[in-house]
């Protein structure tokens, strides 16, 4: 025998089964490629001359190994399609009288070929389009383009050992799949799980509840801290119901709408529900993933789009004045220099401040409950129960708003940011103060805007009040010491002139041996574009792998459709059914699984928009209209896609059905 004649039948093999084979390799190469290009992004020399290129690695290291993840899970299930569709063919050798271990050659004949190509000619392209993905990169993120070529050769090697270990691992599985078989089950393994599934009450409720809880989780959270907390665990939550109800529910579902006599035995609704039930075991997990696929690739590209869109945004609430200057544990006569050194400073750059804020005050970290405060921070940071207190006194009140309040020792006005306090008075451990009025403004709110727990300012009478609220918080343990300094303003000068004032001030003020800390927000401007550009650049590469998981899982469910479908609508026409009216069921059937994923989807993200807002404020984006209007573009994009993918896919399944 040639030698070659498995690897010649092998190309055949492949040849003959191009529909199923083809959408496989480019995926293939597709994911080879993406993963080079952020492996070989994150390694990238050029990324060494930003000035927060740590951060950006890290961000793109984190996007390499999501794709290294999602490639393993995605080119595994992709592959199980591959080995099922293959299987009677597979039985057929094996009745003709070729062995297993002759079965066993061509399938590592195919298995090699197919990682040969879509290693090399992922590389290949992953190599030719690295300059365009690294340019692409600096100007999502103002950064100056650099001229230059690299290949990494760590980029290639990580590639190289990660696909070719997810080839080998599949080759594995479909020799022992070909190997335990029967040749019977192999003549019938593209027909497994076309038995009637049995309704199984227990996983749909189980998915209910899941999916209930999930949602709850997502309406109720009300603090960032909490929000980051808990919503990975709505999202798990989420996965589970999400997966649960599409196979368990849809079924318990489909077969009560069977037991409704009046809606079932009507010609447009008897065809489509009893299909759908007779293979919903096989569709369903498909579905499930396809929505969740839909629902990350949504809330994935919203979210970055609206960070990006709204930096200006990101940087004010960040920093709510040009230049800010604050420090810890001031003394009075230290104040004086301070704000001495800023005025010299800012005359000495030829920049005037303006919009001038500056107060001295004293911060609280506390556990609130209710008008409660203490400083036992157990088990509170997941109820969002950590608050901040700032207490400034009468005097730096009337100084900043112009006012002339007069307060006693058990006195206090109230200004809220964040947060409740109920009723009148507020009680420190012990130590009470009663309101005298809520404030319904304050001009130092700008310092804390970005802070993500609930945060009070409290006015009393002097700074002997504020040693007691300490004195009552910690137990009359050590001294308080000064209170805190801000200073914050607003230049007219340009990026230039600002940057140099922060330098010029941090040198200074160096001098009065104060415990400052100066920022700018020009200084910090690359910073923000780096990490919030690098996130917008991985929302979209991201975005595009799940997109193309999305058609792929979508296109292989309606050639595995199409398949089962075929003898069904011959049987039709047969005992009487015209062709008009099968293709009127074929596309009622098909519209309703098809777009079911996606209402789903569009759902999952109604309930979760809220506490997606909150994490949001912790990347300082509060700017709630900008991300609801990213959302809503985002989904209606989708949504424009999804159908235009149903047109081109159910058309490959009207072909199938109608051979």
């Amino acid at each position: 025998m040639n030698r070659f004649f498995y690897a010649k039948l092998a190309v055949n093999n492949m040849n003959k089964n191009a529909q199923t084979y083809l959408p496989y390799l480019l995926t293939g190469i597709f994911t080879v490629m993406m993963f080079y290009n952020m492996s070989f992004l994150a390694v990238a020399k050029d990324i060494g001359s930003l000035s927060d290129s740590a951060q950006l690695r890290t961000l793109l290291s984190f996007g390499a190994g999501v794709i290294a993840v999602f490639s393993v899970i995605f080119l595994f299930y992709t592959n199980s399609f591959l080995i099922k569709r293959r299987k009677k063919e597979f039985g057929l050798f094996n009745i003709l009288g070729m062995e297993k271990k002759h079965i066993a050659r061509i399938i590592l004949w195919e298995a090699l070929f197919t990682a040969v190509i879509s290693i090399v000619v992922g590389l290949g392209a992953g190599i030719l389009f690295s300059k365009l993905m690294i340019l692409l990169l600096f100007k999502i993120i103002t950064f100056e383009v650099t001229f230059g070529f690299e290949i990494p050769v760590a980029a290639v090697i990580n590639t190289s050992v990660l696909f070719g270990g997810i080839f080998l691992l599949n080759l594995v599985y479909n020799v022992f799949q070909v190997h335990l078989s029967k040749p019977i089950e192999l003549l019938k393994g593209s027909s497994v799980g076309e038995k009637e599934p049995k309704t199984n009450w227990l996983i749909a409720i189980i998915g209910a509840v899941s999916l209930a809880i999930a949602y709850y989780i997502a309406l109720t959270t009300e603090s960032p801290l909490a929000a980051l907390q808990l919503f990975f665990v709505a999202v798990v939550l989420a996965m589970i119901g999400t997966y649960c109800l599409f196979t368990a529910g849809s079924i318990a579902l489909l077969k009560m709408l069977r037991k409704n006599k009046s809606y079932y035995y009507q010609l447009k609704h008897f065809i489509p529900v009893s299909g759908m039930i007779y293979r919903m075991k096989q569709n369903a997990v498909g579905l499930a993933n396809i929505c969740i696929l839909s629902t990350a690739v949504i809330i994935m590209l919203s979210t970055t789009v609206s960070m990006y869109v709204g930096m200006e945004d990101l940087l004010r609430t960040r920093y709510p004045r040009n230049i800010l200057v604050s420090a810890r544990n001031v003394s009075d006569e230290q104040a004086i220099k301070l704000d001495a050194a800023i005025e010299k400073q800012a005359l000495e750059a030829g920049l005037i401040p303006k919009d001038v804020i500056r107060y001295r005050s004293m911060s609280f970290p506390v556990s609130q409950d209710g008008a409660s405060f203490t400083q036992d921070h157990s088990n509170n940071y997941a109820a969002g129960n950590i608050a901040m207190v700032v207490c400034l006194t009468a005097d730096e009140y009337n100084r900043m708003e112009n006012k002339s309040v007069s307060l006693d020792s058990s006195e206090a006005l109230l200004y809220t940011l964040k947060g409740d306090i109920p009723g009148d008075t507020v009680n420190f451990n012990g130590f009470e103060l009663s309101i005298k009025e809520r404030l319904d403004s304050l001009e130092t709110e700008d310092k804390m805007s970005a802070l993500l727990t609930n945060s009070y300012f409290l006015i009393v009478d002097d700074v002997d009040t504020i040693k007691q609220i300490y004195n009552s918080l910690s137990g009359n343990q050590g001294d308080m010491g000064e209170l805190s300094y801000y200073y914050g303003f607003d230049v007219a000068g340009d990026k230039d002139a600002q940057i140099s004032l922060v330098s010029a001030l941090q040198k200074a003020l160096k001098e009065i041996n104060a415990d400052c800390y100066v920022e700018g927000a020009e200084s910090a401007r690359a910073g923000f574009y780096s990490i919030y550009g690098g996130l917008f650049f991985l929302g979209i590469f991201l975005g595009l792998l799940f997109i193309m998981a999305t058609v792929l899982i979508i296109y292989y469910k309606q050639i595995a459709e199409g398949y089962d479908d075929r003898g069904r609508f011959e049987i039709m026409q047969k005992v009487g059914m015209s062709r008009d009216e099968v293709k009127q069921a074929i596309k009622s059937q098909v519209l309703a699984v098809f777009f079911l994923p996606l209402v789903a989807a569009v759902i999952h993200i109604g309930f979760a928009f809220k506490v997606i807002t909150k994490m949001l404020a912790v990347l300082n984006l509060t700017n709630v209209q900008l991300f609801a209007g990213c959302t809503a573009l985002t989904i209606l994009v989708f949504a424009v896609f999804y159908v235009i993918i149903y047109g081109l896919t159910a058309r490959t399944y009207y072909h199938l059905v109608s051979q």
